[in-house]
């Protein structure tokens, strides 16, 4: 059976007239009428018999009836589901974020994501340093919430935003008084380092700061987590330096102070596979760049 013949079949029928149907269908009567009697010859049985009050069904008419309006609005379904795809509003997005970004950006991102994407299935997963990369390149995460941006080449990144460097401090230190701390007061005192320096371009933002204002900070302790990074700081093995972000988990005890000579920032990023053109990710970036820009 020609499919293409049903929503001919199903104006007929709710017509009761060939007439009106051609009208409703805007085409002529002639090739209408024609297509009827394909369909019929296809079936092999008459659909239609002529009535007092027009075209009427036989009972295989209408047991065609109910399930031709069933698989045409299957098909404008499944149309709509493709366009839906195609625009980026439906689909599987299996979103990556690294932990010192999620209580500052998550509360924002998840319900404007709901609101902006809402036949999108989407799935959350928390990175870390080391996972971050891999999780991308083999496909279990479509887009991760970095900072800073993954550098590899076949991972893309755009910049959404920054955040400014601070000091993460316990709040018994004598450098805990002072409303802003200036750089030269870290000289000598030990460093909680995220991530670990030589694998991962992070350290660069703290190592150009210490470089820039010839401060040398020995290493204590090498992390990948914000929130080890604390844990170590709050136990008195160093002093981090660390996205203001960061400080929305931070554990009591631990306090946040701005450099008094310093404007350094960390980039917040996106990243995905090159290879993968999806609308779904257009969007997201959309979404996370106005989350980010309320920071």
């Amino acid at each position: 059976m020609d499919l293409r013949r049903l929503p001919y079949f199903v104006a007929v029928a709710e017509e009761r007239s060939v007439g009106k149907a051609a009208e409703r269908l805007r085409m002529a009567q002639p090739p209408l009428s024609l297509q009827i009697r394909k369909l019929e010859s296809e079936i092999g049985t008459a659909l239609f018999r002529r009535g007092s009050r027009g075209m009427d069904l036989t009972e295989a008419g209408q047991a065609l009836l109910s399930r031709a309006r069933a698989a045409l609005a299957l098909a404008a379904e499944g149309a709509e589901s493709a366009r839906a795809v195609a625009a980026g509003r439906r689909g599987r997005l299996s979103v990556g974020y690294m932990f010192v970004l999620a209580n500052a950006v998550l509360p924002k991102l998840v319900p404007e994501l709901r609101r902006s994407l809402p036949g999108a299935d989407l799935e959350f997963v928390e990175l870390s340093a080391s996972t971050r990369e891999a999780r991308l390149l083999d496909h279990s995460v479509t887009v991760a919430l970095c900072m800073p941006a993954i550098r590899h080449p076949e991972i893309q990144a755009a910049q959404i935003g920054t955040q400014p460097l601070m000091l993460a401090l316990p709040a018994r230190s004598p450098l805990a008084r002072l409303t802003a701390v200036p750089v030269s007061r870290l000289h000598g005192r030990p460093l909680i380092a995220l991530p670990r320096p030589g694998e991962e371009p992070a350290s660069s933002a703290v190592a150009a700061l210490l470089r820039r204002h010839q401060v040398e900070m020995p290493i204590a302790s090498r992390v990948e987590t914000v929130h080890s990074a604390m844990s170590l700081v709050l136990a008195g093995e160093g002093l981090a330096i660390l996205p203001a972000c960061a400080a929305l988990g931070a554990p009591r005890g631990i306090i946040f102070k701005p450099f008094l000579d310093a404007t350094d920032t960390f980039e917040i990023a996106i990243c995905w596979r090159r290879d993968v053109d999806s609308p779904l990710i257009r969007n997201f970036r959309k979404c996370a760049e106005r989350v980010v820009a309320r920071l």
